[in-house]
């Protein structure tokens, strides 16, 4: 008989890159690695809109992307395994240290251990082994396990058990959803090339298809964290690092770190005395001093009068209210983890201690809208006031754990630039479109420029969200439409919305790329009916009206921070706590630089005269190092001529600059808002 010949099967697959498809036959058994193998910057594939390794087997009909090296989900995929390599290095090293969870973060990765503190030595040795590690090219092999596999290969691993136990129910908040979810436990095992496991662990993956993907990798630091986040479990080694496509990108991060870590916000606060967080006070808590004052001062004016020509009403609120307000208004019990304890108020007690008249719980505000939203109530309301605008920059209050409280950036205790609409169904389109662009022009004009917007929806499967199916779907196409009135790009974030509405926040980039949430507008048919709120119809039938939550620059203190990063402290003239510094070559011209600084002052120009006993070139050094727009520097020359010698933050001077011109430029650049250096603008020296 002849030999049996083998049967090989024919199927077509379409492969979109690049935005182009096309069809391509494949005969027999075929995977990722078949169709990319040979492409290292191609990590995993999308397989019918899902990412999966590229070891996965491709079928008949089956429409597969590249994922790139270079994308956001291509990092991601590539942190996530050089973290698998970070605890594969800790273990061998340290064989008692036991696993927590490994996600990737922005930028980067972390992995949490039970172990002893570890030493920057440590994390050098841990570096050397992960070297190795990655040089051996290890396969990343999944597996499918069912719950007592999982338990069985987890015996001696504490915290993957109670994960196992969470499978189907990860939680987002806490990062465990990297380990288990879905309707299946998985296992990726590190397989040396003779065949044999290195190391195993519990993930869902996808991960690159072996440790030699992992081009660029570098740890950056160690912290103590709770598991889980929660300050009542065991406390934690968490490891960071960073991995990226090259050795160039990582070489451009690195020195984007070195760059942040001159432009902290906190470093500068100290540097240009202009806040400081006592520790007396307490964390997530700040005291802004003279300097940082007046540049607050001059942003919340500014705020305040942007909101007033725009036709905001102003209003004010208490900081503590009665609990039973939030418990109408959804908060409690839907956001009480953010809020501060409650405080017993007015109870009555007997000499023998017995309470003879139960008190209230009261409760600092985690929020504005509640308080809003009784006003409104106050009185009837006519179609006619509507759209009604409230705004406040009201103080709010939110427990953060001390733990991750950081800087201005996330607070405790914040003021918020809260504004309320109160509009019918048919205005809402028109008004988020309104605050859209109110929004840009804000930001644009403290020099912030480089935008996307984000709408957070609804995750479906989550029970924190209240409202109809009908009510989200209409809420979350009428900000759709909204954010496509502006041009921008709109990226979506599922299940990123507020309990009462889905959301639009303008994401802006800073001077080092870095993207930071700014303004945020909120639908919400929610607060409207729990509080009742009604208005009279033309017909005088009694209707609800839509909620629009907006805030502008979010908190008032993170904008600050963000902003004193952007500019490296460096601010625009017309936001610098002092604008001007007048610095005599000699006592004797003070007097002189008096007469322009007050002529100055009474321009409203924060304007002074440095009368120390230092010499001029110190005087000079301090103010640069102040980063002082505007250092008008006299001598007996120019007090002679009526004029004055400009010198800029970026050392250059222009010389000789009769009086009143010089009076005139600053004035001018200073009404400008404008975000360049004065040695920019026109006259100035070049």
């Amino acid at each position: 008989m002849p030999p049996e010949r083998k049967i090989i099967v024919s199927s077509t697959i379409t492969i979109t890159q690049d935005e182009h498809s096309q069809a391509k036959v494949i005969e027999g058994t075929t995977t990722g690695l078949d169709l990319f193998g040979e492409d290292h910057s191609i990590v995993a594939m999308k397989l019918n809109g899902i990412t999966v390794d590229l070891a996965t087997e491709v079928h008949d009909g089956d429409l597969v992307e590249p994922v790139l090296d270079t994308s956001d989900e291509g990092l991601s995929i590539i942190r996530h395994s050089a973290a698998h390599v970070t605890a594969q290095a800790l273990q061998e090293i340290f064989p008692q240290a036991r696993l927590g969870i490994g996600p990737p973060i922005t930028d980067g990765f972390y992995y949490d251990f039970k172990t002893d503190p570890l030493s920057p030595e440590d994390l050098k040795a841990i570096e050397k082994k992960m070297a190795a590690i990655i040089k051996q090219r290890q396969r990343f092999v999944r597996r499918v396990v069912t719950e007592e596999q999982a338990r069985a290969e987890e015996a001696a691993e504490p915290y993957k058990l109670e994960l196992i136990s969470d499978k189907g129910h990860p939680s987002a908040e806490d990062d465990s959803a990297v380990e288990v979810g879905g309707s299946e436990l998985t296992i990726y095992d590190n397989v040396r090339r003779d065949g044999t496991v290195a190391w195993r662990d519990l993930c869902r993956g996808p991960h690159v298809p072996n440790t030699g993907y992992i081009k660029a990798v570098a740890l950056t630091k160690t912290s103590a964290a709770y598991w889980r986040g929660d300050q009542h479990n065991d406390q934690l080694q968490r490891v960071y690092g960073t991995a990226w496509a090259s050795r160039d990108d990582l070489k451009a991060y690195q020195a984007r770190l070195v760059e942040a870590a001159k432009r902290d916000h906190r470093k500068l606060g100290t540097e240009l005395d202009l806040f400081s967080f006592p520790e007396e006070i307490g964390p997530g808590l700040v005291v802004f001093h003279p300097k940082g004052g007046i540049l607050r001062h001059v942003i919340e004016s500014y705020i305040e009068q942007r909101h007033l020509e725009a036709g905001f009403d102003f209003v004010h609120t208490p900081d503590i209210s009665k609990g039973g307000l939030f418990h109408t208004s959804g908060h409690l019990p839907y956001y009480a983890d953010t809020m501060f304890p409650p405080m017993n108020v007015d109870e009555e007690r007997d000499a023998q201690g017995n309470i003879t008249h139960q008190g209230q719980e009261y409760y600092l505000k985690a929020m504005n809208c509640p308080m809003h939203n009784l006003i409104f109530r106050s009185r009837g309301r006519s179609y006619r006031e509507l759209p009604l605008r409230f705004f406040e920059l009201g103080h709010d209050y939110r427990y953060e754990k001390s733990g991750v409280v950081q800087g201005l950036t996330r607070m405790r205790g914040f003021t918020q630039d809260d504004s309320h609409t109160y509009c019918t169904p048919e205005q809402a389109g028109d008004e988020i479109r309104m605050l859209l662009h109110f929004f840009l022009g804000i930001l644009r004009d403290f020099g912030l420029k480089d935008f996307y917007l984000e709408l957070s929806t609804r995750d479906e499967n989550s029970d924190k969200f209240i409202g109809s199916d009908d009510d989200w779907s209409v809420a979350t196409e009428v900000l759709r439409q909204a954010c496509e009135s502006t041009g921008l790009e709109l990226v979506p974030d599922p299940g990123g919305a507020a309990f009462y509405g889905p959301k639009v926040s303008v994401q802006a980039r800073d001077a080092l790329g870095r993207t930071w949430q700014m303004s945020t507008v909120q639908y919400d048919f929610n607060q409207p009916e729990r509080f009742g709120l009604e208005y009279t119809a033309a017909d005088g039938s009694h209707q609800r009206p839509v909620m629009i939550h907006s805030a502008k620059l979010g908190s008032v203190e993170r904008f600050i921070g963000v902003l004193t990063e952007h500019y490296a402290g460096a601010f625009p003239a017309w936001l610098s706590p002092v604008q001007v510094i007048g610095v005599p070559v000699a006592g004797e011209f003070s007097d002189y630089l008096k007469g322009i600084t007050d002529m100055l002052r009474a321009r409203g120009v924060r304007a002074e005269v440095d009368e120390s006993d230092d010499r001029m070139q110190k005087k000079i050094r301090n103010a640069t190092r102040e980063k002082v727009p505007y250092i008008l520097i006299a001598g007996e020359q120019d007090r002679d001529a009526g004029s004055v010698s400009f010198r800029f933050r970026d050392g250059s001077q222009d010389n000789g600059i009769p009086v009143d011109e010089a009076v005139a430029r600053i004035l001018d650049h200073i009404a400008s808002r404008s975000a360049e250096d004065p040695s920019a603008q026109p006259g100035a020296a070049r």
